[in-house]
């Protein structure tokens, strides 16, 4: 929905600055109003009278606009945008953006916006993917600000790869799907923006054999509505999940593992960058311990399997865990349940535990409903049975409170 919507543009200077023109039609043809602001190596791109044409507005590219001292505000345009856009976004004016080097007209609008700010980057593959660019995108993430991932580029080889921008189409859907949410209220609350926050889903199998394996019920949809509810308050969310039917919304990061071996390695590898992680995952907490490479043949009354314990994932978590991370866990018990919870609370350095317990019918595994009891060192509160969403959002909030 762009109808009525206040966009700026920034243009840098890439080769893909001529597909801005097919961007601000798009934004046009939805209704919005676009304001140019362009790099001077922008220029050497695309013309501004070109953009100027299509805008009906004078492009802005340097910060006086005539000789006789009229200048150009960057900070009224920071009042004046619905969103700014950035493309195409070179890997140089990403750099100065994650910096604040502010050595020209985009960069001081970019500084002084008050509104969502996207990214569209474009450049080779090698630029894309060079440490320093991707962790100059990390920073602007860090910052709140929404990149849209570049997914049509190609190597020479014909392998898909990144680097290109986005097609001009794409972003404006994009940007209009962005302010449909928000005129629905999913991105009314934006408190979570700039945090990242992980959150393990689903259940663990540990192989028997090829065709067998040591699992449980556990469904991901708790899992999966905690990351959708943090997805909808602005956070990067990463989702370390084992093998479920569901699927997630493309903003969150998904890692797909089976084991719990591998979802250790996962979270060990993403945890050290987070400000927060959630364990909801129901990780088996034994495996075989010779996993036969070949099926395994009813051929005796009797089997034997001898079972090693598995990787404990949020005990590690909480060794590793800093003074300005937070780690939630969850525990689903059959009997003693807040006595059980609180002793795991303790052990494993959680900062708060949701409770749930098998005995509440029509919750937990499989269910669309949950009633939980979420517990910290001093405090204990009881929620009623409601919706998993609803739970996540429930649970979210008492992040909230100590992050």
């Amino acid at each position: 929905m762009l109808k009525g919507k206040k966009i700026v543009l920034g243009i840098t200077g890439s080769i893909a600055a001529y597909k801005a023109c097919y961007i601000i039609r798009e934004l046009i043809k939805g209704g919005a109003e676009v304001q140019v602001v362009i790099t001077p190596s922008g220029k050497e791109f695309i013309t501004p009278i070109t953009l100027s044409a299509l805008t009906h507005k004078p492009v802005i590219s340097e910060f006086f606009s005539q000789r006789d001292g009229t200048w150009n505000s960057h900070v009224d345009l920071g009042l004046w945008a619905d969103c700014m856009l950035i493309a195409p976004c070179t890997a140089a004016t990403i750099g100065k953006m994650a910096n604040g080097i502010a050595d020209n007209m985009l960069i001081t609008t970019y500084l002084s916006m008050k509104a969502p700010v996207f990214v569209a980057p474009a450049m080779d593959l090698d630029m894309y993917a060079h440490p320093s660019t991707q962790k100059n995108l990390q920073t602007l993430k860090s910052y709140g600000n929404i990149i849209i991932e570049p997914q049509s580029g190609f190597l020479a080889s014909g392998l898909e790869g990144k680097g290109r921008m986005e097609e001009p189409k794409v972003i404006a859907e994009c940007l209009s799907d962005f302010f449909d949410k928000q005129e629905k209220g999913l991105y009314a609350d934006s408190s979570l923006r700039g945090k990242k926050i992980m959150i393990t889903a689903g259940p663990t199998y540990e192989k028997i054999d090829p065709v067998r394996f040591i699992g449980n019920y556990s469904s991901g949809k708790m899992g999966y509505a905690l990351a959708e509810e943090c997805a909808r308050r602005g956070a990067e969310v990463t989702l370390i999940s084992g093998p479920v039917s569901m699927t997630c919304s493309d903003s969150i990061k998904r890692i797909d593992v089976e084991c719990c071996e591998e979802m250790y390695n996962a979270a060990t590898d993403v945890f050290p960058e987070q400000d927060a992680a959630i364990l909801c995952a129901a990780v088996a907490d034994f495996r075989p311990e010779h996993a036969a490479d070949k099926k395994i043949k009813r051929e005796k009354d009797d089997l034997v399997i001898r079972l090693s314990p598995t990787r404990d994932i949020a005990a590690s978590l909480g060794k590793l865990k800093s003074n300005s991370q937070k780690l939630i866990g969850f525990a689903l018990e059959t009997n003693d349940e807040e006595l059980n919870a609180k002793k795991k609370l303790k052990k494993k350095n959680f900062d708060f535990i949701v409770l749930n317990s098998t005995k509440n019918e029509g919750t937990t595994f499989q269910s669309d409903y949950n009633q939980v009891a979420i517990m910290s060192e001093n405090e204990t509160k009881h929620f009623d049975k409601k919706p998993k969403s609803e739970v996540a959002a429930d649970i979210i909030n008492e992040l909230e409170n100590i992050l």
